[in-house]
């Protein structure tokens, strides 16, 4: 009886945490079955009512568009997903409409409409962003240990999943039917199997399946194993972490060669550096740094997910460090800010952004100064990015399939900047964990869709 209390108050928190308030009809396994035979049985009946008197002359489209919307019908009942009131009453609408258009004589139009009525009655229930749940999140972000994207989930667009205690959380955002988990979960981490199984529960009940982008090894697996719903997840690599160790990092070396010249070039040039938390920056320096930003016309922080944050500077998130690069002037000629984690021990990059007149190597020097300001206020790791996919621009000795990869992605450069970004991150020497996308394969053209548009599709404006 306590355990299905307690599956009982996670479902009851889930729901109230989602932020739905439509209603919303839904059924048994034993019952969706029912219906999914009765929905089958009527759309093949009807099919072949169509196909029987279509040699009378008389158009009889409409039993094999109301076959397809049953067939709608019961795939969408098939996958749990919930019949909302929006959703009944925008399928009535759109009946109808397509009413009207068989009484107009546009059948074709009344077809597809009327087919589409199935469709509109199962669409799956998006999810919404959850702003009111900003500092209870920071907190449990701030409690993370060892995760470069615990920071992330600060991110205004996403929705999240709280274990019964309140003392772990995930966070996700649904995407045509995926609910696509950012990174892993974040707070206590020995909550996180318990509360894997429970959004597993709680997606398929809302009709999502389940896709995961950046996952960590152990949470590679910890899915594989947990999510008890959404059997069949693979893990695919994506790239790894490069984290720099504040302790054993140091410029001795032949390896950093590139990295030493790259910083003693902007000492040439008389930059300096320092470090504040965002929430002190005055309007009039934001404004500043803003307007480097600006220069590059690619809008501020409108678009990413999982590995990347918005409201830039704005002092919205709690826990922002920012590094700045000013002329001798004491203008500045570049920022870069910082998520915290690990109880304050770990940092993480959001952007780096330099003005376009700036010297080679500024970004590298911010770095490299963040790291002696890290020694001396207890930072013990700072993640400076993730790198896709670097064993194929490391590996020399590759195979056809892998030169003529290496050869698009080069050619493809000045767009998604890959290799421009390996060759800068080599210079630290810093790569860690791998990190993984979790997909099942026979869903992995949706998800993949889902995963491409949430990182760079842009935001609607106000999120």
């Amino acid at each position: 009886m306590s355990d299905q209390r307690g599956i009982g108050t996670r479902t009851v928190r889930a729901a109230t945490l989602t932020g739905y308030r439509e209603a919303a009809f839904t059924t048994t396994p034993a019952a969706r079955t029912v219906l999914i035979m009765v929905a089958v049985l009527i759309a093949a009946v009807l099919t072949y009512q169509a196909n029987a008197t279509s040699d009378d002359g008389v158009d009889h489209g409409w039993f094999l568009a109301l076959a397809l919307a049953g067939l709608f019908v019961a795939r969408g009942l098939h996958l749990r997903r919930p019949i909302t009131l929006p959703h009944f009453a925008a399928a009535i609408l759109i009946l109808a409409i397509a009413h009207l258009g068989y009484r107009a004589q546009h059948p074709g139009v009344g077809f597809v409409l009327l087919a589409a009525t199935g469709f509109i009655l199962v669409l799956p229930q998006p999810s919404r962003p959850q702003p009111s749940e900003l500092y209870r999140v920071a907190e449990l972000v701030g409690r993370t240990e060892g995760d470069p994207l615990a920071p992330f989930a600060l991110h205004s667009s996403k929705t999240y999943f709280f274990d019964a205690q309140s003392t772990a959380a995930i966070g996700y955002r649904t995407r045509f039917g995926i609910a696509v988990v950012a990174g892993d979960p974040f707070g206590d981490r020995a909550h996180f199997p318990e509360l894997v199984t429970a959004f597993s529960e709680f997606a398929v009940n809302h009709g999502w399946r389940i896709a995961v982008l950046g996952a960590s090894p152990e949470l590679a697996e910890l899915w594989q194993l947990r999510a008890l719903e959404h059997r069949g997840l693979h893990a695919v690599p994506i790239g790894r972490d490069v984290v720099l160790d504040v302790d054993k990092f140091s410029l001795v070396g032949r390896k950093f060669r590139n990295l030493r010249q790259a910083v003693s070039r902007t000492r040439n040039f008389g930059i300096t550096t320092e470090v504040i938390d965002e929430s002190t920056l005055t309007a009039a320096r934001r404004g500043e740094l803003l307007a480097i930003v600006d220069e590059w016309n690619h809008g501020r922080q409108t678009r990413g997910f999982s590995m990347i944050l918005d409201h830039l500077l704005d002092g919205r998130n709690p826990n922002m460090l920012v590094v700045i690069a000013n002329e001798e002037n004491g203008n500045p000629v570049g920022f870069q800010r910082y998520g915290i984690s690990g109880r304050g021990r770990e940092l993480s990059l959001d952007v780096p952004w330099r003005r376009k007149d700036a010297p080679n190597g500024l970004d590298e020097r911010m770095i490299v100064d963040l790291v002696d300001y890290a020694r001396t206020h207890g930072i013990r790791r700072i993640a400076l990015a993730f790198a896709p996919f670097p064993e194929l621009f490391a590996d020399k000795r590759k195979s056809r399939s892998g030169r003529l990869i290496a050869l698009l992605v080069h050619l493809g450069d000045p767009l998604i900047r890959l290799e421009s970004l390996y060759r800068f991150l080599r210079k630290f020497h810093a790569l860690a964990d791998q990190r993984y996308v979790l997909v099942r394969w026979r869903e992995v053209v949706v998800a993949a869709a889902a995963l491409l548009t949430l990182e760079f599709a842009p935001h609607r404006r106000g999120q």
